[in-house]
């Protein structure tokens, strides 16, 4: 009893270790197939889905620049906003139905607070170089966040309705059942969660991230004072988060499909395949709506995130009136 308890433990670290791995590895090329499809909406023939490989890994072979007034918080906060991801892929299912050793140990409210610690560390990061464009990213993207900060509490207070419950395993479960799959809370829900994603990892309609010009940028204005192995552990960090939440997205609000109940290998290899087709398609939505929206202005960020928070109240309303 004793080995076949010690056996179960693990195989449920292994699993574990994959699913770091699959963020880790696969976030960049996600962000690869964005650009490429940008690109095929505006004609161009682009980048390679691998240039956010060449181009991290290029910043993580040259040394850094500290800036003189920085103190430890612009050394380590580079560290944690990479780290942060891959706390939060521990405790979210990206490959298996069953929940694993630490699937309990936070809800989907405590992997929001996991991912806001990253982005607070950024922000003091770049608040403690004195740069007036490093300040003023920060103050734009924390407005974002909380605009943002509303919304998804009242998706979380919908999903607590629904699943009587808000860990990542079991919530995906109970939206799976026939009854909720097109109910309309569930997919008000969905929709409401995702406007918030755009808002989080910088695309538009909320941001640009291909401009580098001062009066338009609000996540590149942070990390304008990081270079080399720190300015590549951000951006490879931005990654793993898009691909986290678009993970939360797909693997727990939309649906379970794709995920596996078993071990076993061949059926974690055909959950990574469905995972990386499931996400194709997400990187080819947020193309298309980049190619058929302009960037916002700061102050439309308020209308855009307003709308957001009245169809997740929506999502409230319909679910309790038992439509």
């Amino acid at each position: 009893m004793f080995f076949k308890r010690g056996m179960l433990v693990t195989q449920a670290i292994l699993l574990n270790m994959v699913q770091l791995l699959t963020v880790l590895l696969l976030a960049p090329l996600v962000k690869g197939w964005i650009n490429r499809s940008n690109a095929l909406f505006q004609s161009r023939r682009g980048p390679s889905v691998w240039q956010p490989y060449y181009d991290i890994f290029k910043l993580l072979r040259k040394d850094s620049v500290i800036p003189e007034q920085a103190s430890w918080i612009f050394t380590f906060a580079p560290y944690i906003y990479f780290t942060v991801p891959l706390v939060v892929a521990l405790l979210i299912p990206v490959l298996t139905t069953f929940p694993l050793f630490m699937a309990f140990m936070g809800d989907m409210l405590g992997g929001g607070f996991i991912l806001s610690l990253g982005g607070f560390f950024l922000v003091l990061a770049a608040l403690d170089t004195g740069s007036a464009f490093c300040g003023l990213g920060s103050s734009r993207a924390r407005f974002v966040s909380f605009m943002a900060e509303p919304v998804l509490m009242l998706v979380f207070f919908t999903v607590s309705l629904v699943a009587q419950s808000t860990i990542p395993y079991i919530v995906n479960q109970a939206f799976a059942g026939p009854a909720l799959i097109l109910a309309p809370s569930h997919i008000l829900v969905v929709l409401a969660f995702f406007l918030v994603v755009l808002a989080e990892i910088g695309r538009i309609p909320v941001d640009n991230p291909a401009t580098h010009q001062e009066p338009s940028m609000i996540d590149e204005g942070r990390t304008m004072e990081h270079s080399g192995r720190h300015l590549g552990l951000l951006r490879w960090g931005a990654d793993m988060k898009l691909f986290v939440l678009l993970t939360i997205w797909l693997n727990v609000l939309v649906t379970p499909w794709g995920l596996v109940g078993s071990a076993a290998p061949l059926a974690v290899a055909l959950a990574i395949t469905a995972l990386l087709g499931k996400m194709a398609v997400a990187a080819f939505l947020i193309a298309f709506i980049e190619g058929c929206f302009a960037k916002l202005r700061l102050l439309r960020i308020a209308e855009y995130l307003g709308a957001a928070f009245v169809i997740s109240l929506l999502a409230v309303i319909t679910y309790t009136m038992g439509i």
